[in-house]
């Protein structure tokens, strides 16, 4: 059996030596033990004296997006993170020694391309991996000829992922890649959507000359959509409308691929793939590119924490200024209720002519914003947003390459295509996938759950110690209230993820051997720590009654808010969550147009 370096062994009794590690249930449990490696810029004058154009609060991508626009811009950008370390949702922790864990997201595509290139990302430390598989599913069953259980790789070679389809369905290899540029096409289509402010229906039919001139823009990009998607217009309502097990059912006969399929439509949202337009998330998983390749998915070399940190540098190369555990209280109004900088909970005052906030409709305008500045009827709406999570997420440190039963490990112990993949496990059929979704809608667990596994050390080296792998579970359904009035303690979190070990084992036998420390964070985890109202990563439910003009609330879509001179930048304002940076670059546009016509008017 593979062995752990005497190294690493020394490191990981250190680990559990340290005051804020426990142990629990044999294995390491984390805490709090993380550094960001992020070096602020000095100044030579209190930043927190000066006085800004912009002040944004929180330093996820969003947030730090709007920074690097705002001050490429020419306006003088304040950035203040309650953590101790930036990224958001989108960062990198070291919870266990020698382990880089991408905490939250973990694999990246959907960031804008425009983005991507006006920062010059690549130029400010981003590098990515090309992922050569993209989903694999192993099987529990009876081994079959071979001597060991099927499974589906899907990946980046089409001969390949023919064949590998073909073993279930040869209608089904046949169909996949006319179902894949379909829908790819739809995804190209309303890709542009994502890259502007939604069209103002209020503007429309009631503005001035002016106002609707203003919002052509919006509109001309919507028109152009709409032609865009031409004959795939009737697909594409039918993606927003209709359950996705309707379409899935319709295009193809196994269940394996139906199964992999529709985790798109799942994965992060309190959905099945019955329910009535849950094809829109899916949607939003296929629209992404990174360096021109379109489509591909990649591990950012060193976590999702590089992908804010190279966003950040391009914020502090023009001018920025980003702060860490600086947690904001209130927003503050000016004599005119407009927005005029913020108050950190230390009491400390920070003017700017606009904030920005990058955390969740929620938190910005319930928690942070004076009750008394907004129109009852927004509260209202605001109070009404859908935040609810079905997601557990579990960071595991291993001494090991996972090794699968259906697919064993080459001699060498390389890693493979399929450990490259995102791994879907009880992923035999679209049943398993529903059957664990309805216990959740009543506060309950199915014993077996929803689990998508990434290796990402598979391909990045950087983040784990030699012959060690980090290795991420995205589970669902987990409630973020439970039945029966139990909660979510430390002994509750350890028997979740010792059911979810469990399952891994039946796959991939001597997982839970392998495991040297585990991050364990259910919904009011992922709220308490990244403020993730209901521990949603979306920022609220990317339902069709949530998107687009109707985001984050239908009386104030978009960016701004019923205070002049604060805005929305993070995934609460179209066009939602995931790593895309749209919300945050979208947001700076409209705020800096907003304040160069300001100035015009005094």
């Amino acid at each position: 059996m593979f062995r752990l370096p005497v190294t690493i062994k020394s490191a990981v009794q250190r680990c559990l030596c340290h005051p804020l590690i426990g142990r629990s249930s044999g294995h390491v449990t984390a805490r709090l033990l993380s550094t960001s490696g992020v070096h602020l810029r000095a100044e030579e004058k209190d930043p927190l004296t000066q006085e800004y154009d912009a002040v944004i609060i929180g330093a996820g991508h969003n947030g730090l997006t709007a920074a690097a626009y705002l001050q490429k811009a020419g306006l003088k950008t304040l950035v203040l993170e309650r953590r101790h370390v930036i990224g958001g949702a989108a960062v990198t922790e070291e919870i266990v020694p020698g382990f880089k864990f991408s905490r939250c997201s973990y694999v990246l595509s959907l960031l804008r391309p425009d983005i991507h290139k006006d920062l010059e990302l690549q130029k400010h430390g981003l590098k990515v991996y090309f992922r050569p598989g993209s989903a694999y599913a192993p099987l529990r069953e009876e081994t079959g000829q071979s001597g060991r259980p099927r499974s589906l790789l899907l990946s980046n070679d089409a001969e390949d992922t023919y064949n590998q389809i073909a073993q279930f369905s040869e209608k089904d290899a046949k169909n996949y890649f006319i179902y894949t540029k379909l829908i790819e096409e739809i995804g190209e289509a309303i890709g542009p959507l994502l890259d502007s402010s939604p069209v103002d229906l209020s503007v429309l039919g009631k503005g001035s000359i002016k106002e609707r001139l203003d919002s052509w823009p919006a509109v001309k990009t919507l028109l152009k959509t709409g032609s865009q998607l031409g004959k795939n217009l009737p697909t594409f309502y039918e993606l927003m409308t209709a359950p996705m097990a309707k379409i899935l059912d319709r295009w193809f006969e196994s269940e394996p691929l139906k199964a992999i399929l529709a985790t798109d439509c799942t994965t992060g949202a309190m959905v099945s793939s019955q329910t009535p337009g849950s094809g829109y998330v899916l949607l939003h998983h296929v629209m992404g590119e990174i360096e021109g390749v379109k489509h591909a998915w990649a591990f950012a070399e060193g976590g999702m924490g590089a992908v804010s940190r190279s966003i950040a540098n391009a914020a502090e190369a023009h001018g920025a200024t980003i702060l860490t555990e600086k947690p904001v209280s209130t927003v503050l109004l000016d004599s005119d209720q407009r927005a005029c900088g913020v108050v950190l909970e230390d009491g400390t005052e920070v003017r700017s002519k606009m904030v920005l906030s990058n955390a969740t409709a929620r938190i910005t305008y319930l928690n942070l914003t004076p009750r008394e500045a907004l129109p009852k009827e927004f509260i209202e709406e605001v109070q009404a947003i859908d935040y609810t999570s079905p997601v557990t997420k579990i960071n595991v440190a291993v001494d090991r390459l996972p090794n699968f039963a259906a697919n064993p490990n080459l001699s060498s112990q390389e890693p493979s295509a399929h450990h490259t993949a995102t791994i879907h496990l009880n992923c035999e059929s679209m049943d398993l996938i529903n059957d664990s979704y309805e216990p959740c809608t009543r506060g309950e667990i199915y014993h077996r759950p929803m689990i998508e596994m990434t290796i990402p050390s598979s391909m990045d080296r950087t983040i784990a110690p030699e012959g060690c792998h980090v290795v991420t579970l995205f589970t669902q359904y987990t409630p973020y209230h439970l039945a029966n009035g139990e909660q979510w303690d430390e002994k509750k979190k350890n028997e979740y993820a010792d059911l979810v070990f469990d399952n891994v084992e039946d796959y991939c036998p001597g997982f839970k051997s392998s495991v040297v420390g585990r991050d364990i964070l259910p919904p009011p985890d992922l709220e308490r720590i990244f403020g993730l109202t209901g521990g949603n990563i979306f920022h609220g439910a990317m339902s069709l009654d949530q998107l687009y003009f109707a985001r984050p609330v239908p009386s104030c879509a978009s960016y701004r808010s019923p205070i002049q001179g604060l805005y929305l930048c993070g995934s609460g304002a179209h066009p939602g969550g995931g790593v895309t940076g749209a919300p945050g670059r979208n947001a700076a546009q409209v705020a800096s147009k907003d304040l160069k016509k300001r100035a015009v008017r005094n």
